[in-house]
């Protein structure tokens, strides 16, 4: 029982190598029909045709002229889309949300307020007060 727990064995069953090489698998496959590199970034790829064959060009190698109009509106499209994805507080929960930070900046301007007065007093107590 001890031999197969030591360091360097393999106390695995072999069909768990399987089941977690296949999953690997399945994994690269997926990332390379998605168009998402390894590093996460998403990178749009077609198909060229040039007779000898297909191969698929990132759309940063051939990428066509976009004015400035065209880009300002991409960015614009792009800011909605996202926005649509934001999840907004109900009312109660603001309510709550600007309660809390309220209290919270409060408390801590008391704080800082008290520590202010007492290294003013202590300066004052080391130096004396200009007479």
């Amino acid at each position: 029982m001890a031999e197969s727990n030591r360091r360097g064995e393999d106390a695995a069953p072999e069909h768990v190598d399987d089941v977690f090489d296949d999953a690997v698998d399945d994994d690269t496959q997926d990332d390379d029909e998605s168009g998402v590199s390894g590093g996460g970034t998403a990178t749009k790829s077609r198909k060229v045709t040039d007779g000898k064959g297909s191969r698929a060009v990132k759309s940063t190698e051939k990428a066509e002229k976009v004015g400035f109009f065209g880009r300002i509106g991409r960015f614009v499209r792009e800011i909605v889309a996202e926005l649509r994805k934001v999840i907004w507080p109900t009312r109660n929960e603001l309510l709550t949300y600007t309660a809390v930070v309220l209290i919270f900046v409060t408390f801590m301007m008391a704080i800082v307020t008290l520590l202010d007065l007492a290294y003013a007093r202590g300066v004052l107590f080391v130096f004396g007060e200009a007479k």
